[in-house]
């Protein structure tokens, strides 16, 4: 592999900019080639006439004359000198000074050394930037590793407070398994050995660390369930919340030894980068200026500085004292950032349900046209009782099968998804695995659609046969015992542990949306609930029909009942309401005036979703004009959020013309595209509230299914370009990780 080709694999998306233009550099030397090429015959006839005229008068002056064509020196070719800027501070920049004449070096190669000083100068000021992040994180977490260890000391050895009052510990007794020692008779205070390990301490001072400060620290943690305080003194909650504190502080580690890392691969990368341009000049131009730059950059910060290396092994000695109980190898093992290992199996089992599924679906179309189903007159009742079963797990279906097509254009395009949403490394799921679940779904779903396609009922007993209705139900109930029992129940790390347990997370919080801080993995799946109305609604429609509905003889009353239009609202407004109640969150959070708005946005659909229902049920030209009057209003403001603020198109100033600056795919015709086509699949809903649905070809159940199949194909549109959005705003504030929180929050710095 090229170099080009592994430098833009290896690098950080985020960092992109930040990184040396090796591609820029290499036009910059192919121009220079292309210039020497032009004026090698020249340069030769001048070369032949200066070593002819040098022979001829050789014998009557004797004088050897020196070849002018011949390269000067290495130390003649450049000089590297350092400039300090006024506005620049303590900053250090380099100038690279082309000592060549024009007729021998030329503009280009002194325009090469210029933009090669501004990619130095960029990398070097990146990298210093970083540096000094990640030893001020490197405080932090000495303060935090500080707290852990006198809480430690708290729960284990309480006989250690005296009178009512803190004092110094001098020795510790073994703590349990699992938990790490303190060093027994030893003076100094273990929270000191930390600082010195990490190279950092508190005021620049080593002092013991006394437990009096825990009541100046309060537990940084998100509390079990909403009721909990929000704040608690460390004291009182030692106890309960010392794992809970040590499992974050765990992983905080984690994330900044990843992050370390990281800036270890950005600092190699740039070097080897700088490097082979060089060696790339060397060979076109053949001079030899590679060894001065080199040099130069050795004696830099950039390749001189070792305090990445350095808090890379304070790093490992800390966490695998305390974190894996002396043992290294597995403490380096959990430090160790997990790639994502795609299996066979999973390749195999995807390829066997795919088949099992088409093969159904083909079943189902053969079995309705050989018994002429289609215009049976037992049809409106299957339309009317069993369709609407069926349809819930057609949504589900369509939902996972979009959500696998969007993480692998996102892998494709390398956008870094795991770290938006916050999944732990190495954990998240790939579009094999969704397509997976989503397959198995599907061979469950049409086998009990095969099962349940009779439309006649027995004469004897005018019913329909018991079991083949209980069809449904039993899908039903299977799946839901199977979600409630992966989801919740199954402590074993099999069938995505990890994963299941972060949708539990997310769900919880968007049940609870005000009482959480809401982060963006929230915000997106609250997002997709608010396509999955229809499916809401069906689950509903399955307690109406099964409950007080008589299945036997597929018939309901579920529309006559007052409870039930009333829950059939409810249930529908409950995902645009915790957006609601998310936004005003962050609005109070965040003080941004955009979330006030995007609130307002979701409010405006609650309404127009009510008035639209209300209309359904009771018809009339008052409802008719007030159902199209505010769902249009709802229309265009979501259609405005969605292209301009979510996916941040429409720009009037952008590179790319009423688009945005940076772009995944190349072919700017797919925005445009993809602006239509949301502009038309938003003003689909709205053919229901117009009765534009009258086509005799087409059951009117079956065209909210289909209605509500084109918002969740709008939705997995969305779902690509709203975190290709993201991705582009984390590129402008080189975000490329995911800070958590440390759970310490240290109320007096004066005091620590």
């Amino acid at each position: 592999m090229k170099f080009g080709k592994e430098l833009a694999s290896q690098m950080v998306q985020e960092w992109q900019e930040a990184y040396m233009d090796y591609k820029n550099l290499k036009k910059l030397l192919k121009n220079i080639l292309r210039s020497r090429e032009q004026k090698a015959l020249p340069s030769s006839v001048r070369c032949g006439l200066s070593k002819r005229k040098s022979s001829l008068y050789r014998s009557f002056s004797g004088l050897t004359g020196r070849d002018n064509c011949m390269t000067r020196s290495e130390d003649e070719v450049i000089l590297v000198s350092q400039v300090q800027p006024e506005s620049s501070g303590n900053d250090v920049f380099y100038q690279t000074t082309f000592l060549m004449p024009s007729e021998d070096g030329g503009e280009e190669e002194s325009r090469f050394f210029k933009i090669l000083d501004e990619e130095f100068n960029k990398v070097l000021t990146f990298y210093k930037d970083r540096v000094k992040d990640v030893t001020m994180q490197a405080v932090e977490l000495s303060k935090q590793m500080d707290t852990l260890i006198a809480l430690r000391i708290q729960v284990y050895e309480p006989w250690t407070e005296r009178n009512g009052n803190h004092q110094e510990v001098e020795s510790s007794n073994p703590k349990p398994e699992g938990k790490d020692s303190v060093n027994g008779g030893n003076e100094e205070d273990p929270a000191v050995s930390i600082l010195q390990e990490l190279g950092t301490s508190s005021g620049g001072a080593s002092r013991a660390a006394s437990l009096s400060y825990l009541g100046h620290v309060r537990i940084n943690i998100e509390p079990n369930g909403p009721l909990m305080k929000l704040k608690r003194v460390i004291k009182n909650a030692a106890n309960s919340d010392l794992r809970r504190v040590e499992e974050k502080l765990r992983w905080a580690f984690i994330e900044y030894y990843h992050k370390l890392g990281v800036l270890k691969r950005y600092r190699s990368l740039n070097l080897s980068a700088f490097s082979k341009i060089m060696k790339k000049y060397d060979k076109i131009t053949s001079r030899s200026a590679s060894n001065s730059y080199s040099q130069m950059i050795d004696k830099s910060y950039l390749g001189s500085s070792d305090e990445v290396n350095n808090l890379i092994g304070r790093v490992e000695a800390t966490f695998v004292k305390h974190f894996s109980n002396g043992n290294r190898r597995k403490g380096v093992k959990l430090l160790k950032t997990r790639s994502k290992i795609e299996r066979h199996r999973t390749t195999f089992l995807l390829g066997i349900l795919t088949g099992c599924s088409v093969a159904l679906l083909v079943s189902i179309i053969v079995v309705i046209h050989a018994r002429g189903l289609i215009r049976h007159e037992g049809g409106e009742q299957y339309m009317n009782n069993i369709f609407p079963l069926y349809s819930l797990f057609g949504f589900i279906f369509l939902h996972m099968f979009m959500y696998g097509i969007n993480t692998y254009l996102w892998r494709l395009f390398r956008v870094n998804y795991p770290s938006i949403f916050g999944f732990k490394s190495g954990t998240e799921l790939g579009f094999r695995e969704i397509f997976l679940l989503a397959s198995a779904l599907s061979v469950l779903t049409l086998v009990a659609v095969l099962s349940n396609l009779d439309m006649e009922m027995d004469p004897r007993t005018k019913r329909f046969q018991t079991i083949t209705e209980l069809v449904p139900a039993g899908l039903v109930m299977e799946t839901n015992f199977q979600v409630l029992l992966l989801l919740s129940l199954c402590p074993f790390n099999i069938v995505y542990r990890s994963s299941r347990l972060f949708l539990i997370r997310c769900i919880w919080r968007c049940l609870f949306a005000p009482l959480y801080k809401v982060t963006f993995s929230d915000n997106f799946l609250a997002d997709q609930l608010t396509s999955q109305v229809q499916a809401f609604r069906s689950l509903q429609f399955y307690i109406c029909y099964y409950g007080w509905g008589d299945f036997k003889r597929r018939s309901n009353r579920c529309l006559e009942s007052k409870a039930y239009e009333i829950l059939y609202i409810v249930v529908a407004i409950i995902p645009f309401w915790s957006r609601v109640l998310q936004c005003l969150r962050r609005l109070f959070e965040e003080k941004d005036l955009k979330q006030g708005l995007n609130s307002l946005k979701y409010l405006s659909t609650v309404v127009a979703l009510v008035i639209r229902t209300i209309y359904d049920f009771r018809r009339g030209m008052f409802w008719k004009i007030m159902a199209a009057s505010s769902s249009a209003v709802t229309t265009v403001f979501n259609t405005y959020w969605d292209i301009v603020m979510d996916w941040g198109l429409l720009q009037k100033k952008s590179r790319n013309p009423w688009l945005r600056d940076k772009l995944l795919i190349s072919n700017r015709a797919v925005y445009l595209v993809a602006i239509v086509g949301n502009i038309l699949l938003r003003l689909v809903w709205m053919q229901l509230v117009l009765d534009f649905n009258d086509a005799p070809f087409l059951h009117r159940r079956a065209m909210v299914a289909l209605v509500a199949c084109l918002e969740i194909l709008r939705r997995g549109v969305w779902n690509f370009f709203r975190l290709e959005n993201e991705h582009f705003d984390n590129f402008k504030k080189y975000r490329a990780f995911k800070s958590s929180r440390f759970p310490f929050h240290h109320q007096d710095e004066n005091f620590l």
